[in-house]
């Protein structure tokens, strides 16, 4: 039975960025029997020496993502004289930007990993499109960033999270002709809040997957032409009483409906 192949990861952080690295050139050796060990944390020399002696008896690659430069020489000078084949992921790149933007690096591992404002605002807003989703509590029309309305399976939700991950807090509301919509909807700024449409022919198709899904027939009420027709007219009238801007998400993704959103309602992006 053949052995294994084995590739190290090296990290001075959580290795995050070895880890995807190595499995994307893996998926490219289909069959392959290969097996990834992951090292992570590596801040002294102890560390490295452990897995140098490894990968030497297992005949292995070790890919590495350091960036304290101390550790990185002694590992480069030990990985030779052990005749290891190593590669550095990470600083062909840094060299680049080296040479292009006439900048140095700061060479402090765990940067990525540092809580931000950026990041506290992306949990507060991911917890909020939660706490907000489905029109679960109508007080989250007052407190958002943006409202989404539209009827059943425009994306609402999706489009949330995602937008919610962008850092912008977001309610949104299903819109259904027997549920009056919240009147706090229309006291919402119109530069804040997006309808979202799609053509009868895409709903039909999406609602009767959806119900198979779920183990009940296509023929439901829910996926019926006329009904979809009757939501659908029912959803325009109210997002032209609430003045909003419209956006037909029939043949888009996720991420090309949240671009477009940012655009019409002249948010820039984080990226």
């Amino acid at each position: 039975m053949r052995k294994k192949d084995i590739v190290y990861l090296l990290s001075g952080s959580v290795g995050e960025t070895a880890e995807f690295v190595v499995k994307a050139v893996t998926e490219q050796f289909v069959g392959g029997d290969l097996e990834i060990r992951q090292n992570f944390y590596v801040d002294k020399e102890s560390d490295i020496e452990e897995i140098v002696t490894e990968a030497k008896e297992t005949n292995s690659i070790i890919a590495y993502t350091l960036v304290i430069d101390s550790l990185k020489d002694y590992f480069n000078k030990r990985a030779s004289e052990e005749q290891i084949l190593a590669v550095d992921l990470l600083h062909p790149l840094m060299n680049a930007f080296i040479t292009k933007f006439n900048r140095e690096p700061l060479c402090e591992p765990r940067l990525i990993r540092k809580l931000d404002k950026d990041y506290f605002r992306k949990v507060e807003a991911v917890e909020f499109a939660v706490k907000y989703d489905d029109a679960r509590d109508i007080k989250g029309i007052v407190k958002a960033d943006i409202v989404l309305i539209g009827v059943s399976r425009t994306s609402k939700t999706p489009l949330s999270m995602y937008l919610a991950y962008k850092g912008y807090k977001v309610a949104n509301i299903p819109l259904v002709p027997e549920v009056p919509a919240p009147e706090e909807l229309f006291k919402v700024p119109r530069n804040k809040c997006i309808g979202l449409v799609i053509t009868p022919e895409k709903l039909n198709v999406i609602r009767k997957e959806r119900l198979k899904t779920l183990g009940l027939k296509p023929e439901a009420n829910y996926a019926q032409f006329e009904r979809i027709l009757e939501e659908l007219d029912y959803a325009e009238r109210v997002m032209k009483r609430v003045g909003c801007p419209i956006v037909n998400v029939s043949n888009k993704a996720i991420e090309e409906t949240a671009n477009y959103i940012m655009g019409i309602l002249n948010i820039e992006m984080s990226v």
